[in-house]
Formats: structure tokens, C-alpha cells, sequence
């Protein structure tokens, strides 16, 4: 599936947005929480996915890239998220903040940038409802596509089990993202790839063909 990355969206215009992505037929909509501190970018945060909410039934998968997650999760999840993920770089122990999450009512998710070995959290992948690698390094949309991603998604395909999602995020393109759907992704967050498109529609179709084809 091709999730959309609201972070390349016109903020001005966010209803008119999502019903144009409505009608293109995305499954679920991606929303980058960034506090300019965990990474050097400062996004939104708990109002626009409260607001996101109210407008639509999509469900909504929250990529939070913020120091102290731990606190914010419940907030979140009042707010309307119904995925969260937290990136590995930013907690101790993950698995306590995978399974509140879980006890929370939405799915766990753990995030890794392209630099953070996968063992470092090896002892986690049986509590993550989805995994999120990383093809650029968190914090800015439009980078590009670092191929050290793909074998991350080729290893964690074999390594997770049998019903965990795997995503990709950073530079998914029509260029790259057939090959990051060969590798095992089930989730694709594009944002330049839609949003500099003048019709939503006909980006979403070419870009699910292209990894659907793999």
C-alpha cells in the first residue's frame, strides 16, 4: 500500500488535501510528528493529527520523531492515531513503549534510521506490530533514496514474524519503489512523489502498479 506523507501536504487547504486523497484511494494516511529536537526539523504535532481525525475514517499512522515519546503516547492515541511508531534512537529500552501501545488499543510501531544497526534492537521484533526502515536519515522530506535500506527490508522480511508490517520511508519514487516492494515492503510513504503531482489520483495508481508488478 502507498501511504501518503501529509508532511509535503498544502496545511492551508488540509481538508480539501485529504479528500483529494480520499478519492485517490489511499489506504491510510502517514503523518511526520517532529519536535526539532530528536531530529533537526520541527513539523506539527497533536492538533493537526486531532484535526486529520475529524476529517476522515482513514486510519491514521503516526511516525513520531521526538526525544521522550513516553510521554506522548496516550496523547496520541486520544488524538486519533491508530499506528504509532517511535524510533529506536530516542528510547533506552524500546519494549516497554511497544507493549503500552499495545495496551493502549493501537498498533506498535519501531522506527531505525539508515546508521542504526539492526541488532540493537533484535530483541524487540516479536513486539512490533510494524517495523519502519528508514531510507534517508529522519527529519526532512525530498532526500534521497539510500539503497542500504533495502537490505534491511530483505533481512527483516525473513526476521519478523509472519503478520508484522514492514514500511519504508525516504525517497520512495517511481524509481525506487518497486525495488523496495521486491524486498519485502508492505507499507510505501511517498510525499514528493504525490504532492508535487497536480492530480493525486493517477500518482497513487502508477505508483501502486509499479510495486504491486514486483
Amino acid at each position: 500500500m502507498v501511504l501518503p506523507s501529509l508532511l509535503m501536504c498544502d496545511f492551508g487547504n488540509l481538508e480539501r488535501e485529504v479528500r483529494a486523497l480520499e478519492d485517490a484511494g489511499v489506504a491510510a494516511l502517514h503523518l511526520d510528528v517532529m519536535d526539532g529536537c530528536f531530529v533537526p526539523n520541527f513539523t506539527y504535532g497533536l492538533p493537526i493529527v486531532e484535526a486529520v481525525r475529524r476529517l476522515t475514517t482513514l486510519p491514521l499512522d503516526v511516525h513520531l520523531m521526538i526525544v521522550q515519546p513516553e510521554r506522548y503516547i496516550e496523547s496520541f492515541v486520544r488524538a486519533g492515531a491508530d499506528l504509532i511508531t517511535f524510533h529506536a534512537e530516542a528510547v533506552g529500552d524500546p519494549q516497554p513503549l511497544l507493549n503500552r501501545i499495545s495496551e493502549l488499543g493501537a498498533a506498535a510501531g519501531i522506527a531505525l534510521n539508515p546508521a542504526t544497526p539492526l541488532e540493537q534492537v533484535d530483541a524487540c521484533w516479536d513486539r512490533c506490530d510494524l517495523v519502519l526502515v528508514m531510507s534517508v536519515p529522519a527529519g526532512f522530506g525530498g532526500q534521497s533514496f539510500d539503497p542500504v535500506a533495502l537490505e534491511r527490508l530483505r533481512y527483516l522480511r525473513k526476521t519478523l514474524r509472519h503478520d508484522a508490517l514492514l514500511e519504508v520511508d525516504g525517497g520512495v519514487n517511481e524509481t525506487t519503489i518497486g525495488r523496495c516492494a521486491a524486498a519485502g515492503a508492505d507499507l510505501l510513504v511517498a510525499g514528493s512523489a504525490i504532492f508535487r503531482q497536480t492530480d493525486y489520483g493517477p500518482a497513487v495508481r502508477k505508483l501502486t502498479d509499479l510495486a504491486v508488478s514486483q
